[in-house]
């Protein structure tokens, strides 16, 4: 009967515009709720024909509500609409709160994707429901941030590393080359700076918030992983490099905050256990230079890093014991350095293979499908940055699988943040922000797209507000 549960998603997506017609953000989360609680019901044996009345007395409910009109709309093509487009929500939110949904065929052991026409999975652009979930709005207008929500200025040498705390739209930490890691809470105004974590002896490099937010690790130029307690800036944990290497990027595993992957510039890259503060035995792997990027799948059993010669390695990483498989080498770009990588499960839903973003300095952003239980790679698209020297960085906007057409956003040395959007053959820059005087390193969006951080080379970060347009 999950059926009716999603037809019951779908009738309340078709009233979604109409709830607080100025907040398109209360709108999106209100059906994000919706879908995580429908989902949790529908795993409990109910009566069926309790569920279908549910499903009439809401509709009536909400007919009364917002008029019967749009209910009686051409309902039989909206029904088959908004069935889709319910499904594919489901999909999605299973990804956000689960791990993201991962399709397998049952002996390939590669990944079966649906294809688009295939049980009209993919909505059409008539599609009321997916429409609702983001106020109506085109891409452009989602994506049209200019204004300044506040600067930060703290830091006296270049971010390397800015990133808002896990599904949290009000705080934000950066990392710097002055040795320093800052929290800061944006909202409410006035924005500050909750705290500076020192301990390190030369340069951050890059850091990871856990799963609860509650704790941060960050490495270092100075050889060391470090493991700080939010709430009061204290340092828990340091230990060092066992290659005696400055450490160049770090990541929390998504499923066991337990263990954390870490890159060194002698080429290796290790787990680490910070229960115990030991290296893993047979969680070690080589490059073939300097690891600067590290990231994992969702579900946590990929993972891939990015060296300076060019290449990406992708690794089956054993959840239960931290071992490390080899599976793919790619070279991406012969002698530039993959300075970062991000993955998504999928992105929308024109384009629902999983993908990695990947930032390489030949002044190219490129994105990749991924194919394959093993990570095998074959590009999709490239969009053109400024980057030739530095670890400029980018990611996936968080909420564009509702939306016709997905955006993402990156960083560039002319001192702009560019947006693009994957699905626009012609013309894909949707937005470009101006306002640093410095090369912008990195980019962070808060889990909801209500604000926008960028970071640039001269310790500046910039918070960006959405566009208000009526």
């Amino acid at each position: 009967m999950a059926a009716v549960w999603q037809q019951i998603l779908a009738q309340d997506a078709r009233y979604n515009a109409y709830r607080l017609p100025g907040s398109p953000q209360f709108r999106t989360q209100y059906i994000r709720r919706r879908s995580q609680l429908l989902r949790e019901n529908a795993k409990v044996d109910h009566d069926p024909i309790i569920r279908k009345q549910y499903l009439k007395v809401r509709g009536q409910i909400l007919g009364q509500r917002y008029g019967t009109s749009l209910s009686e709309q051409g309902s039989q093509r909206s029904r088959s609409a908004s069935k889709c487009s319910s499904r594919l929500t489901l999909d999605r939110e299973e990804g956000d709160f689960r791990g993201h949904r991962r399709y397998h065929s049952s002996g390939s052991g590669k990944f079966s994707l649906p294809s688009p026409t295939e049980d009209g999975l993919v909505p059409t652009r008539a599609a009321e429901a997916s429409r609702a979930m983001v106020g109506d709005k085109t891409l452009d207008e989602n994506y049209a941030f200019a204004g300044m929500h506040h600067i930060f200025d703290q830091h006296s040498e270049a971010v390397m590393a800015v990133k808002f705390a896990n599904d949290d739209k009000a705080r934000l930490a950066c990392c710097s080359l002055d040795g320093t890691l800052s929290v800061c809470q944006v909202i409410p105004e006035p924005a500050t700076v909750l705290c500076v974590l020192k301990g390190h002896t030369s340069g951050v490099t890059d850091f990871s918030w856990s799963l609860s937010n509650d704790v941060i690790v960050s490495c270092s130029l100075d050889g060391t992983v470090r493991l700080w307690q939010v709430p009061t800036g204290t340092c828990l944990r340091v230990v060092g490099d066992c290659d005696g290497a400055e450490i160049m990027s770090c990541a929390f595993q998504p499923v066991n905050n337990n263990m954390i992957v870490t890159g060194n510039k002698k080429g290796f890259v290790h787990v680490l256990n910070f229960s115990t503060g030991k290296y893993v035995k047979g969680g070690s792997s080589k490059a073939s230079g300097s690891v600067l990027t590290t990231t994992f799948d969702s579900g946590g059993k990929t993972l891939w890093i990015g060296d300076e010669n060019g290449c990406v390695y992708s690794f089956a990483f054993d959840v239960g014991t931290g071992k490390l498989s080899r599976a793919q080498r790619l070279v991406v770009c012969e002698g530039h350095p993959i300075t970062c990588i991000s993955a998504r499960s999928w992105m929308s839903r024109e384009a629902r293979d999983p993908s990695l973003l990947i930032n390489c300095g030949a002044n190219a952003l490129c994105l990749y499908r991924v194919s394959g239980v093993e990570g095998s790679l074959q590009l999709k698209r490239k969009f053109p940055i400024k980057q030739r020297n530095l670890r400029i960085r980018s990611g996936f906007c968080p909420l564009m699988s509702f939306r016709q057409g997905a955006c993402v956003v990156s960083g560039s040395e002319d001192m702009s943040v560019y947006f693009f959007d994957v699905e626009r053959s012609n013309k894909p820059v949707v937005n470009k922000l101006q306002g640093h005087s410095a090369p912008v390193i990195d980019v962070s969006f808060n889990y909801d797209e209500s604000l926008l951080a960028s970071a640039d080379s001269e310790g500046m970060v910039i918070v960006w507000k959405r566009e208000q347009r009526s």
